[in-house]
């Protein structure tokens, strides 16, 4: 059984959310779980993060019943499902002068059969725990990560660098995008955690991990007033999921 909790906030500094998530409301056989975190001047960013999750939901829910329910056919009907939200995006941003050059992020967890198929673009993150364990599962899309990719900075630099805003992948800017997708195990007892950066500037994965462990149930209530209470200089949105 399949357990999630989730909360979303403006902060303490922005004057609209421009995040947006969905948790699957089915008990059925697959569960699919979202976060987008908006961006574009006016309210483009708000757009953008609740159209590219409606319709990647919508061609999912539309699509996995025809699939075969192999690895490669989910991967691939996740990708598909960001791959046309893109382009809904993007024509929408071409049709409206003050929605141009909107985006989002993007993380889709479809949970099926014990494992977790993931999709991601952009810089919110998604983490699992495991028993002691946290690990990241996705890589931020940001010029930042490329640079400590390339050597160029340490992690703890990248931390405050001025430009760690700055994404090099992100959803509905461009006519194509390449999300990553990739599928983890998702066993008995272990959790999800996926966060807009909102949350993930301000708090350290290993707080994540301690918050988690206390008490799932409140953790995002937690994260949201922990972030708050260190600035809230961004909307701040968390989804956790537990295999119970």
């Amino acid at each position: 059984m399949i357990k999630a909790y989730a909360k979303s906030d403006i902060g303490k500094v922005r004057e609209i959310n421009q995040d947006y998530y969905y948790i699957s409301e089915s008990i059925d056989e697959v569960q699919v779980y979202m976060l987008a975190d908006g961006m574009g001047g006016y309210n483009g960013g708000e757009i953008a993060s609740e159209l590219a999750i409606q319709t990647a939901k919508s061609y999912i829910e539309d699509n996995f019943k025809q699939i075969e329910k192999d690895k490669e056919s989910i991967i691939q009907l996740i990708g598909s499902s960001m791959e046309y939200a893109n382009m809904i995006v993007y024509e929408r941003s071409k049709e409206n002068e003050e929605l141009k050059g909107m985006g989002t992020t993007l993380e889709i967890c479809l949970i099926y059969n014990n494992k977790a198929f993931i999709g991601h673009i952009g810089d919110s993150r998604i983490y699992r725990i495991r028993k002691d364990f946290i690990r990241k599962l996705t890589q931020d899309h940001s010029y930042v990560q490329k640079l400590v990719k390339d050597g160029t900075i340490t992690q703890e630099e990248a931390t405050h660098h001025p430009q760690k805003n700055m994404l090099t992948k992100a959803l509905g800017c461009n006519a194509f995008i390449e999300p990553d997708v990739m599928v983890k195990g998702f066993l008995k007892d272990d959790v999800i955690v996926m966060a807009s950066d909102g949350l993930t500037n301000m708090i350290s994965q290993e707080e994540i991990f301690e918050i988690i462990k206390n008490d799932i149930q409140q953790a995002p209530k937690e994260f949201i007033k922990m972030a708050n209470d260190r600035g809230g200089y961004d909307n701040i949105t968390v989804v956790a999921i537990k295999n119970i």
